[in-house]
């Protein structure tokens, strides 16, 4: 099992000094969530509200630090980090600004990115970026491949049912695969992760029994998909106290990477709080798992 850190909601000047310790302190990687702005007059439902009402988690003032940037930032603060975007709306972008960021990434991280996509729920986010909303989703099927096709180096091209490329070089390109995942619960994610992915992200941090629920639901899109057998990486988060033993058993089960957010624990607002509640569960838990 592996732990990432969530870095969400933080101030965006502390991150640098949370990937180091966190490098000390034994974590795997940094998930790293992305927004473009918080507008006054949000007319979109944010679908995981806790409260029923559609209302996001965090409130207008929160940092939202572009991810590829941030990421090419930690990295190089960093040796062994893994970061991974949980995740970029990769639709409310264009596909060969998506893969010039997430290609050059890789490139100065020594190929330590992973990048999570989702289908966006924001609709001002998509109108401000000049892509369209409604068949985000479909766009974003077609981009899976496509990023893959322009990050396999020399001259590459791409043509699909929504996205087409003709034969160019981008350099620098990566120089190992780039694992894709999709994040969220919803049928057409977790088809979209069983059918076009290397993993799937879950949507926000689950109860124990609906964690259960989304991993078997995984399970037959995996077997649907004729990919059962094949590497698949599972990244999730649960609710409650840490519990290594339940850990151990979703690790049994094909989780392979654990989201966590010790800092949230801190009883202060203090950068150093924060990482010493982090070193807390690196000791208590990750050490134990």
């Amino acid at each position: 099992m592996r732990f990432h850190s969530a870095v969400a909601f933080l101030p965006t000047l502390e991150l640098l000094g949370l990937a180091r310790a966190a490098e000390e302190q034994g974590y795997d990687g940094l998930y790293v969530s992305d927004h473009l702005f918080y507008p006054r007059d949000l007319r979109s439902r944010y679908p995981y509200s806790p409260q029923g009402d559609g209302s996001p988690l965090w409130p207008p003032e929160t940092d939202w630090p572009d991810p590829w940037v941030l990421i090419s930032a930690m990295a190089a603060v960093t040796r062994r980090l893994r970061f991974t975007t949980g995740v970029y709306v990769a639709p409310a972008r264009d596909l060969v600004t998506v893969a010039k960021l997430v290609g050059t990434a890789a490139v100065l991280s020594g190929n330590r990115v992973a990048l999570g996509v989702g289908a966006g729920w924001c609709r001002q986010e998509f109108e401000a970026t000049g892509q369209r909303f409604e068949d985000r989703g479909r766009r974003l099927d077609d981009m899976i491949p496509a990023l893959r096709a322009l990050w396999s180096g020399g001259w590459v091209s791409y043509d699909g049912p929504h996205h087409r490329v003709e034969p160019l070089q981008m350099n620098p390109s990566p120089t190992a695969p780039v694992s894709i995942y999709a994040g969220g619960h919803s049928e057409p994610a977790l088809r979209r992760a069983a059918g076009l992915c290397d993993g799937w992200l879950g949507a926000s941090a689950y109860a124990p029994d609906d964690a259960w629920h989304h991993l078997d639901h995984l399970r037959e899109h995996r077997r649907r998909a004729g990919r059962a057998g094949e590497p698949f990486d599972v990244y999730l988060a649960v609710t409650g106290r840490p519990d290594p033993d339940l850990y151990r058993r979703l690790g049994d089960a094909g989780v392979t990477d654990l989201i966590c957010a010790p800092w949230m624990a801190a009883r202060t607002s203090t950068p150093e709080a924060r990482i010493t509640a982090m070193a807390r569960y690196a000791e208590d838990v990750i050490a134990q798992t």
